[in-house]
């Protein structure tokens, strides 16, 4: 799927339409950029009530996780517009139209980090939200790395910090690693090679 294209749950059938017990009396796009799509529905409430919802498609995305040959998880700190601090996470980005998941992690992870990852794991997806967001997000681990000089985007400042997995886990634990899909990619890894 790209930014182009509907999302999944997006209305392409004839209205007025069951959507769950909801009912969608009429849908159209309020805006679009390249990163962002809100759909605004005229509904029919599960009580019976007409009401308005939208629902927010994001671009799908991938959050990678590099772990090198001696189990340090390698990161990303940045500044993000959208929260207005810094945060640290794994490596994430937005697939590109024509692009696969698996391309987006190695293109991000040169990107982000200057990192190639001789194997990508899927781990499985994501919906970091899932009331009035539509976000699918592929999360993988990056292995075999070689490290290289990373490529960021104009928009990016980023630095990249070292620890150990059992480290990221406990930052995720108290809080100091936030971000949905890295929690969950972190979390994931971690449970994968503990056995």
């Amino acid at each position: 799927m790209s930014a182009d294209q509907p999302a999944e749950d997006e209305p392409t059938a004839e209205l007025p339409r069951e959507h769950g017990p909801w009912k969608i009396l009429a849908s159209h796009e309020a805006y679009r950029d390249p990163w962002v799509r809100l759909r605004q529905d005229d509904v029919l409430r599960p009580d019976g009530l007409p009401g308005s919802y939208v629902v927010v498609n994001l671009k799908p995305g991938v959050c990678v996780l590099a772990l090198d040959d001696n189990g340090r998880v390698h990161l990303t700190r940045e500044f993000h517009y959208g929260v207005g601090r810094v945060t640290l996470e794994a490596v994430s980005g937005g697939v590109e139209p024509g692009d696969s998941p698996e391309a987006t992690a190695h293109r991000e992870l040169a990107e982000e980090l200057g990192i190639t990852a001789e194997r990508l794991t899927m781990l499985g997806n994501m919906d970091p939200f899932t009331a009035n967001v539509v976000s699918p997000t592929v999360l993988y681990l990056a292995e075999g790395l070689r490290f290289g000089t990373p490529q960021p985007e104009g928009t990016e400042q980023i630095t990249r910090v070292e620890m150990s997995l059992d480290e990221a886990v406990q930052r995720v634990m108290d809080s100091e690693i936030t971000h949905g899909p890295s929690c969950v990619v972190i979390l994931k890894a971690a449970m994968g090679t503990s056995s």
